[in-house]
């Protein structure tokens, strides 16, 4: 379940629901079908987020950590995804300590301000190999990856999942129907069977 942050920071600088209002969305929702988690409510790091808050990056931070917490105190029953933040990789090393000892060994953790780099493999890659040079223990989950990224083996390899609404841009582009799931399987599987495309080794 996505906490609609980009919506909510992008419009209003800040989110108009406290945590335990979110809380209670993420209630009701569990009750219909199967809800693997439910992302924290996070602050992305983008430079036009960051000059829309009047905020630091290390605030953004800071506040991603502490919404994570006061979501863990409501017992809501469903997994919540915390979410590394920062813009330049070394960012995401320093919210890496900031977490601390929160994050398990093996925890399932959301990369964010990447989906704005989609046209830039290289930006999302070099994010994810800092990540990981960390803590390769953690399983990534990439938000709102498109083609472009997706299609890179050496990103793929380092996620364990990723979530994208290219398909749905895709589908209705092309006059389908852009809420049909039947539009995501096939994207899904064109994504999957295309020939593999490598990035560039990156400058020593």
């Amino acid at each position: 379940m996505d906490s609609g942050a980009f919506t909510e920071i992008s419009t209003h600088g800040h989110y108009r629901h406290s945590v335990a209002e979110y809380a209670d969305q993420i209630r009701r929702w569990k009750t219909n079908g199967t809800l693997l988690a439910a992302v924290a409510q996070d602050y992305m790091c983008e430079p036009f987020i960051v000059e829309k808050t009047g905020l630091s990056i290390p605030e953004h931070q800071r506040l991603t950590v502490q919404r994570y917490d006061a979501l863990l105190t409501e017992d809501t029953g469903v997994y919540i995804l915390p979410v590394l933040q920062g813009f330049a990789p070394d960012d995401y090393v320093t919210h890496l300590q900031l977490y601390g000892d929160r994050l398990a060994h093996g925890q399932w953790v959301g990369v964010g301000s990447v989906c704005k780099r989609n046209g830039d493999p290289r930006a999302v890659a070099a994010v994810l190999m800092a990540i990981k040079a960390t803590r390769p223990d953690l399983r990534l989950h990439g938000f709102g990856l498109k083609t472009t990224a997706l299609a890179d083996p050496y990103i793929t390899s380092m996620l364990e999942t990723a979530d994208s609404m290219a398909w749905s841009f895709h589908a209705r582009i092309n006059g389908s129907n852009a809420n049909d799931w039947r539009e995501a399987k096939r994207w899904t599987e064109n994504i999957s069977t295309r020939p593999l495309q490598h990035m560039l080794a990156f400058d020593a």
